[in-house]
Order: structure tokens, then C-alpha cells, then sequence
């Protein structure tokens, strides 16, 4: 029973891609670990192998320039988003990498990183290797899966979390979470809190969370008030900042409560609330896309849905307090761990309904529960919303995370609002497919899927436009 925790689904990282940015990174800071152990200062050479969709798109997806951010010890949550250029034109200029900060060797990324396009290991579609040398003629190799939302594992072991913890109230599908609600007569975010209580203090767990929600609000703040041109040659311009500035109509403000309520004292008519709620999910992944701070949610390429349906609670439903912010997050989070648990959340294994159906389904249920519904219903709702997602491909052009990526977003986020209305409307218990079955239904669509719609940039809308992986 892998133990899943709301900080492992949630993470806060740089964009644009959790399984092709952040998983490279932090499996480049395990590889580091490693080096440490065995000396790092004896280190002579490294060389780093991408295999199969890491290498097909590794370059749009900024694969390369998270591994060697990783080898130089810097961390995702903490970097400097302004340093990323500056430090790689260093590197390759030089041809020099410092690992872990500490140790100079000879590195030149065009050379030491391999990009093997038709090469696939067969456990997942997204491994890595990394090759050591040191002074005394020793070599290691260590292989590593970045498997989906920034979950790393390494060659050899089980899965990519330690499943050791005994929580009060194992989930594996949602069945046993329905059971554990019922047992308990708690929400389903009642029953996550009372697992991760015991994984940490309540106290901790809920700093955890808000820091959460501050990342993914200022990621949306940021992303509303920036124009211009996305980097990777596709020429996308952004378009958050020209919507709010249509829409806020001139009003005054200077910080994000203050935003918010000027957004509110625009009304709540359908279209206003339908263009604010795409307004925030464009926000988020142009955000991703530009390389900026992000939390996976479940993924970097999914990133928008729910923090853009948790602002519609805040904004049009009156959910702005702590206590109803932690609620949204640990009910989102545990649907997401269902998914990951009985199907996948790595657009390279299922294609997009791993990512912005996961995130749709995770944001709709989320939501039922914050507006009354019953569990019943919140499963429902994420059963919804997955279902008018099932076989989506990831078909990204230029293999960046750009067309169609960012505008999916809004729609996996209007999506949740749908199907949480539509549980809403329905009574309990009559729904006649169930989120199990419809998890189940998710991966046999994973495995029957076309490899070229698997986030290899090979397949749809990727291959409709005159754009090459060399020129993105």
C-alpha cells in the first residue's frame, strides 16, 4: 500500500513539465546523493543519457537545463527563476559544471548530454542515466524513471515513495475511501487530514498546505500581469495579462486581496465568471511555460485546472479562508493519489487524460465537496469530469508545453466546474459509472493508446505545424 501524501501530488517546482523538468532534476539530485557518498571530489567525468520521450522532447520540455541545474545542487522550490539562462550560458561557455556546488569537472552539455531518440527503456517511456567516472578508473551507472507529476524512481526499486507509514485509513481506490467516510462520517478531506496526521502534526500539515495555495496564488498573480512572448520559438504571446486588464477595466489595486476585489465587484454574470476562470488557468501555464515557479498539481503540464477552479471558489463562492483553502487542496490531492495509484499521471505513459482529465477530476471533486456535496457526489464529480476526458493525447507541438497544453488548461478547469455542478444536481447514489471504473477505464485506454500521442511530440496537432524540435 503506497502511502501518498497531499505534498507528494502538490509540490512546487519550476515549469514547464513535472515528468520532463522536475523528475530529471530531482532524479539528478539523487544521482548527486550518491556521488556524495562515494566522493565527490574523486569525480573525473559525467555523462547523462535521455531515452525515449525524455530525449524526443527533452529539449522544449527544458529536460537538459534541469539536469544540470540538479548536478549543481539546486534545488527547484528555492532557485532562482532569473539565474536559469545565466547559469547554463555559463556552463556551456566554459564547458565547466560544479556538482553539488562543491566540485569543478569538464562538462560540455552538448557533448555529455545525450539525447537518444530511438532509444526506450522498458519500464517507462521517461529514463534517464547517469555515467560516472572517477580518478581512479572507477565507473557508476545509475538509471532513473521520472514516472509522472515529479515521481522518481530509481532502477530497482518498487515505486518512487516509501509505502512503510501505516495510515489510519488506507486508499487504494476510491471504494475504500467511500468506506473510510462512511466509517467515519467525516468529508473525504476530514478522512486525508487524519492520514496525514500521521505523517506529521496537524499544524505542520497545514502550513504545508497554505504555503501550497500561496505559491499557487502568486503564480496566478504573476501570470495575470505579464505580457509578451513565451520563450521556444512558437511564437505564442500570452494572454492572462491583455483579459485582466480588459476586465479589472482600470481599477485600482496593488497587491492580490485587493485584486480580488476588484474582481468581484465585477459581478457574476456566466460569461464574466466563465472568462475570469480562463483568465486564471492561461495565467498559471503561461507561468509554466516561461519557466517560472509552479505547483504540480498533478502535474506542471496540468497546473492551472485547480488552482483556477479553487480561485472561482474564492473569488465567485465565498471560500476565501485558510480552513476552506486546506479542505479544496486535501480533497483534490487524494483524488489525484486515486489516479496515480490505478491508472498513471505521465502524459508519456497515458497520454493528456493523465494529466488535465486527472487534474479535472481532482478540481471537481474538490470543489462538490466545498459547495455541500455530499462524497457520493464528490466522487461523482470527478467521475464526470474524467470521463468527457478519457483518450485525450498529448500532442505537443514543438514538443513545448505550449499548443495545446496551455489552453487545455481552461478547459479541464470549466470542465470541474460542469461536472460539480452536475453531481450537485444529481442524487446520491445513482450514478451508473463509478470513479473506480472509470480509473480502470482511463489506464486500458493508456495502454491501447499510439505511442505517437504519448508526449513524443510525433502524433496530432504536433505534426500540423512546420516546427521542428531543433528549432523550439
Amino acid at each position: 500500500m503506497e502511502s501518498i501524501s497531499v505534498f507528494d501530488i502538490f509540490k512546487i517546482g519550476i515549469g514547464p513539465s513535472s515528468s520532463h523538468t522536475l523528475g530529471p532534476w530531482r532524479a539528478a539530485e539523487r544521482f548527486i546523493a550518491t556521488l556524495e557518498a562515494k566522493g565527490i571530489s574523486n569525480v573525473s567525468s559525467v555523462r547523462v543519457l535521455l531515452y525515449g520521450s525524455l530525449a524526443k522532447t527533452g529539449k522544449g520540455h527544458g529536460t537538459d537545463v534541469a539536469v544540470l541545474l540538479g548536478l549543481c545542487g539546486e534545488d527547484p522550490v528555492t532557485f532562482d527563476i532569473n539565474q536559469i539562462t545565466p547559469r547554463i550560458e555559463q556552463i556551456t561557455t566554459t564547458q565547466k559544471l560544479l556538482l553539488n556546488g562543491v566540485h569543478q569537472i569538464t562538462f560540455d552539455p552538448a557533448h555529455d548530454v545525450v539525447f537518444l531518440y530511438d532509444e526506450s527503456l522498458p519500464y517507462h517511456p521517461n529514463a534517464l542515466t547517469f555515467l560516472c567516472s572517477f580518478n581512479n578508473g572507477d565507473e557508476i551507472a545509475e538509471t532513473y524513471y521520472s514516472i509522472g507529476g515529479g515521481f522518481v524512481v530509481k532502477e530497482g526499486e518498487e515505486n518512487g515513495h516509501d509505502g512503510h507509514v501505516r495510515l489510519p485509513y488506507p486508499i487504494e481506490k476510491a471504494e475504500d475511501l467511500e468506506a473510510a467516510c462512511e466509517k467515519t462520517q467525516l468529508s473525504i478531506s476530514g478522512v486525508v487530514m487524519e492520514n496525514e496526521n500521521a505523517l506529521r502534526s496537524p499544524e505542520e500539515t497545514r502550513a504545508g498546505v497554505l504555503k501550497l495555495w500561496h505559491a499557487m496564488r502568486d503564480c496566478i498573480y504573476r501570470g495575470c500581469h505579464i505580457g509578451g512572448e513565451l520563450p521556444g520559438g512558437l511564437q505564442v504571446q500570452r494572454r492572462a495579462d491583455a483579459i485582466n486588464t480588459r476586465l479589472t477595466e482600470g481599477k485600482p489595486y496593488h497587491n492580490f486581496d485587493q485584486w480580488l476585489d476588484v474582481i468581484r465587484s465585477g459581478g457574476q454574470s456566466f460569461i464574466y465568471t466563465l472568462d475570469w476562470v480562463s483568465c486564471f488557468a492561461l495565467a498559471v501555464n503561461e507561468e509554466n511555460a516561461a519557466f517560472s515557479r509552479v505547483v504540480t498539481a498533478p502535474t506542471n503540464g496540468a497546473a492551472g485546472v485547480v488552482p483556477a477552479v479553487l480561485l472561482y471558489y474564492i473569488a465567485f463562492c465565498d471560500g476565501y479562508t485558510d480552513d476552506k483553502i486546506i479542505r479544496f487542496l486535501l480533497t483534490a490531492s487524494e483524488i489525484g493519489s486515486i489516479f496515480k495509484k490505478g491508472a498513471t499521471l505521465s502524459a508519456a505513459m497515458g497520454g493528456c487524460q493523465a494529466e488535465i482529465g486527472v487534474s479535472s477530476s481532482m478540481a471537481a471533486a474538490a470543489l462538490t465537496e466545498s459547495l455541500g456535496g455530499t462524497v457520493e457526489q464528490c466522487l461523482q464529480a470527478a467521475e464526470i469530469a474524467m470521463e468527457h476526458h478519457l483518450g485525450l493525447t498529448c500532442d505537443p507541438v514543438g514538443g513545448l508545453v505550449q499548443v495545446p497544453c496551455i489552453e487545455r488548461n481552461t478547459m479541464g478547469a470549466i470542465k470541474a466546474i460542469t461536472a460539480s455542478q452536475l453531481a450537485l444536481q444529481s442524487t446520491s447514489g445513482h450514478a451508473r459509472i463509478s470513479l473506480d471504473t472509470v480509473v480502470n477505464t482511463m489506464w486500458e485506454t493508456a495502454l491501447d493508446m499510439n505511442h505517437k500521442y504519448k508526449e513524443t511530440a510525433e502524433g496530432g496537432l504536433a505534426v500540423q505545424l512546420p516546427i521542428s524540435l531543433s528549432e523550439c
